[in-house]
């Protein structure tokens, strides 16, 4: 059972999330405010966020920001926002995965799952990582795909050991560019999209059908797990 923590003043929703992550066997916090939540947050453990952007004290994109200086806990961004500028500055103050509202449940608890699963992984932290069948060992700097050797130049290694490094999480496109070729680049994706277009091909995989890289369009990629 994982403590979820709803920050959210939208009524109706927020019982509607209560009665289905109970269903689940989570416990539940509730905040109306940012603030509130924040302070909950210091006071008590809790393994998951959930925050809207429209919060009647402050924008939910704040309360991101001030959580990430101290807290590195899965926070899902539920909201009515849905431009990409919106998306992409979430992800980027620090939010694992983004909900367009309307939603669907058996969605949204599909991703609450997935990101607790990942917080319980404590792989990502090691010099070696198994993930569907795809084997790699930083250390060594070896890839092996089904007992197959892959071999990957520097970028697409770097590429594929930031997007294992939390599997299940939106990296955009600003911080993938910004972490394989630095800050001058940040608005070059078109170097972006080749790198993973060069690595999807040697990881055999169809962009329609991918094993491993998932796009969001317009905001980055995900490694699916």
């Amino acid at each position: 059972m994982a403590t979820i923590l709803l920050i959210e003043d939208e009524v109706q929703i927020k019982k509607f999330l209560r009665i289905s992550l109970e269903a689940h066997h989570h416990k539940v916090l509730e905040a109306r405010l940012g603030e509130q939540g924040l302070a909950i947050m210091v006071e008590q453990q809790v393994d998951l966020l959930i925050v809207d952007l429209g919060l009647p004290d402050m924008d939910g994109q704040d309360v991101i920001k001030a959580l990430r200086k101290w807290s590195q806990i899965p926070i899902i961004v539920l909201s009515v926002r849905s431009s990409e500028d919106e998306k992409v500055q979430a992800l980027d103050a620090g939010a694992n995965d983004y909900v367009t509202k309307p939603f669907g449940i058996s969605e949204l608890m599909a991703r609450v799952r997935a990101l607790l699963r990942i917080n319980d992984n404590t792989a990502a932290s090691s010099s070696k990582r198994e993930i569907n069948g795809l084997f790699i060992d930083l250390a060594e700097y070896q890839v092996k795909l089904d007992d197959r050797i892959i071999h990957l130049s520097r970028k697409e290694f770097e590429l594929l050991r930031l997007l294992t490094e939390q599997p299940g999480h939106i990296l955009t496109h600003r911080f993938l560019t910004q972490s394989i070729w630095g800050e001058s680049f940040v608005d070059e994706t078109h170097y972006l999209r080749v790198l993973v277009r060069q690595l999807r091909h040697k990881l055999g995989e169809e962009p329609i059908q991918p094993r491993f890289i998932e796009t969001v369009q317009g905001v980055g990629y995900r490694f699916k797990v």
